[in-house]
């Protein structure tokens, strides 16, 4: 509970068997939690069991893909703040503190692993994979004339109940690259945001995606050719009905 307020976090979990019940204890152990919402995602063997020794509550969602994991786990949260991470030892429930300060002023609070000095020895933040986040992330600044962006692929972010109601009916990506939906839903639904730097810790195991470098270059294609279509296709105004921005998820639908 933060402030009279329930706090729910939210994993989905494919390849963290290793590393997922000691991270689910680290967020109730900050005293701030109040419900872990852990979303078995075809999870390799022995997942279950681990989370099951912890007091989150486990879904097991069959359709393959980040974010299909995500949004079957946001659709579960029952909280008022929803914080959505990994369970992979790359993020810290010592963040979470910073982020439900914040919640207060903004109504949603996106993360960046591109600061340097928050960056631990071992993380897997190389060249490629900081300044591609980067590079995409200022082209958003730059073609939809928004917040400051620095990273568009960190899972960790906080969601406030009433920005996410706005965007959730609009969710249709369940590939790798929703968490760079959920931003440009927040941009164009011109919900307040801001970003945050959070510490970036060493990975327990290796990343399905980002921890091979031909998988994490073609979902940085598809996270620029994801953003230009989204500009071509929708007119930027001072307020944006949600039917448009549903007319633009049907019209980008087709690169997934």
């Amino acid at each position: 509970m933060y402030q009279g307020k329930k706090v729910s976090v939210v994993i989905s979990t494919y390849q963290e068997k290793n590393s997922i019940k000691k991270f689910v204890n680290d967020c109730f152990s900050t005293q701030l939690v109040d419900e872990v919402i852990v979303v078995n995602n075809n999870a390799e063997i022995g997942t279950n069991d681990e989370v099951k020794q912890t007091k989150a509550t486990l879904i097991h969602e069959s359709k393959q893909g980040y974010g299909h994991g995500y949004q079957r786990g946001l659709r579960e949260a029952s909280g008022d703040l929803i914080i959505m991470t990994e369970a992979d030892g790359t993020f810290t429930a010592h963040d979470f503190e910073k982020l439900l300060v914040f919640s207060k002023d903004f109504p949603v609070i996106f993360c960046t692993r591109t600061a340097t000095h928050a960056i631990h020895d071992g993380a897997n933040m190389g060249i490629f994979l900081k300044w591609g986040n980067w590079a995409v992330a200022k082209m958003i600044e730059v073609l939809f004339w928004t917040t400051e962006l620095s990273d568009v692929g960190c899972t960790t972010r906080l969601l406030r109940r009433d920005a996410l109601n706005k965007i959730q009916p609009l969710f249709s990506v369940g590939d790798s690259y929703f968490g760079l939906e959920m931003i440009l839903l927040t941009v164009l639904a011109r919900i307040p945001f801001v970003e945050l730097p959070i510490h970036y810790l060493p990975r327990v195991g290796v990343s399905a995606v980002t921890g091979y470098f031909h998988k994490t270059f073609i979902l940085g294609m598809t996270m620029i050719y994801y953003t230009l279509k989204t500009r071509i296709n929708i007119p930027l105004k001072k307020k944006v009905t949600s039917l448009e921005v549903g007319d633009l998820i049907k019209a980008t639908a087709a690169i997934r």
